[in-house]
């Protein structure tokens, strides 16, 4: 019994040495940490979540971070669907989703990792803008081509072991001379867009014009014609009350008529040459006396 108990302190001094160094079986495992245990270059365990686990003594313990990490890349001119050539500055966040895929895909470590997923990123991001016009990428479906290259960019980094959770863009930027064909055909959209919206106003000028007229020229017949229909109807009251007037004393109508001609004849410096007799003096001829009447004066 002394000699097993002895064993066993022997054990728990090696076991507590080889796990402080880092051989197991003990391993402790902290927060955001991914941790492989390999025995004679095979893995045999592999532990993710923090705490104490417990694994075969003597293994060598390789530690992967698991925390999101964030990929910054170079700008990089990608062609749109319109021709157009844009400098894309683009990032992504990613993180170890398969410790034992990851080890085997990149052998090498953390840097050929970064270099793997740039390329896949890079490579989702020249194919879903080339997809695009110019407008679509810059404001119309900004959000949804992101999405669509994050979601493409992590499909294709499953096979490493890796998750891709975003992909966004920090700047786009228009080549110089990109921008100025852009300006220029800008300038030239509003140009048609003017010249359109010009030739839409005049064309509406030219009807209200045109409906305006018609409208004057019916106003105006009408009131034309109201006027004559007045007009007759103010000739037939004349001569109604002309009539009556005449019906009443003819011989009196016939003086007032006489005289109310002189009135508008004879004026200062007025001269006539009619014979003595002639009908226009009839009053002049009759002594005082009304002059008979044997018919009403024409109208």
């Amino acid at each position: 019994m002394r000699r097993f108990g002895l064993l066993l302190v022997v054990l728990a001094i090696v076991f507590g040495v080889t796990s402080f160094l880092g051989f197991g079986p003990v391993v402790m495992n902290g927060e955001g940490e991914q941790r492989i245990a390999v025995l004679l270059g095979d893995p045999v365990s592999v532990i993710v979540e923090p705490g104490i686990a417990f694994t075969v003594p003597f293994v060598t313990v390789q530690v992967l971070d698991g925390r999101w990490r964030h990929l910054s890349t170079k700008p990089r001119v990608v062609q749109t669907a319109d021709l157009e050539q844009i400098v894309v500055d683009h990032y992504a966040v990613w993180r170890i989703a398969d410790p034992l895929q990851f080890r085997r895909t990149f052998p090498s470590g953390l840097l050929e990792a970064e270099t793997q997923i740039d390329q896949q990123v890079r490579g989702q991001v020249r194919e879903v803008i080339g997809r695009k016009r110019l407008m679509q990428v810059l404001k119309d479906e900004r959000e949804a081509i992101l999405d669509e290259i994050a979601r493409k960019s992590s499909e294709a980094a499953q096979r490493f072991g890796v998750e891709i959770r975003d992909v966004r863009i920090n700047r786009t930027e228009l080549p110089k001379e990109t921008e100025e064909n852009v300006f220029a055909r800008m300038r030239a959209e509003r140009d048609r867009l003017a010249r359109k919206y010009r030739a839409e106003g005049e064309e509406q000028a030219r009807a209200l014009r045109a409906e305006a007229d018609r409208e004057a020229q019916v106003i105006v017949a009408e009131a034309r014609r109201d006027a004559e229909v007045e007009r007759g109807k103010g000739d037939a009251e004349a001569a109604r009350i002309y009539a009556e007037a005449y019906s009443q004393d003819p011989e009196f109508y016939a003086f007032v008529r006489g005289l109310e001609a002189y009135r508008k004849t004879l004026g200062a410096g007025t001269t006539l040459v009619l014979p003595p007799d002639h009908e226009f003096f009839r009053l002049f001829q009759s002594g005082g006396n009304l002059p008979a009447v044997s018919a009403p004066p024409a109208r």
